[in-house]
């Protein structure tokens, strides 16, 4: 019961979140213009925390991850296991923004 009240809980967030990036951010076809760090923190450190490592509500270890870049943007498109697919959020150039930012998150 604890879980899906925190999986409704993150929903609802990304839902009013969506909604506040939609009417603020300009609209641009350049790849530079998406910022994959500010995405990410407005969807993603719920769970995985901001460094990447924090692992709430099942959320895998981005500091350990061993995916490569395209499976990161088909598990952050598709959703995997208790993490919820972005593709009705997000558009393509976006959801790699993200996945690139997660590449940045690993130690050194």
């Amino acid at each position: 019961m604890r879980i899906i009240l925190i999986f409704a809980a993150l929903i609802t967030s990304i839902l009013v979140m969506g909604a506040k990036i939609s009417v603020s951010e300009p609209m641009s076809n350049t790849p530079s213009a998406v910022d994959g760090k500010k995405i990410y923190k407005q969807y993603c450190v719920t769970c995985h925390g901001i460094y990447g490592d924090m692992g709430a509500s099942g959320a895998a270890n981005l500091t350990i991850s061993k995916l490569k870049l395209n499976e990161r943007i088909e598990v952050i498109t598709n959703g995997r296991k208790a993490m919820a697919s972005f593709k009705a959020l997000l558009d393509k150039e976006k959801i790699k923004a993200v996945a690139q930012y997660t590449m940045t998150l690993k130690p050194e």
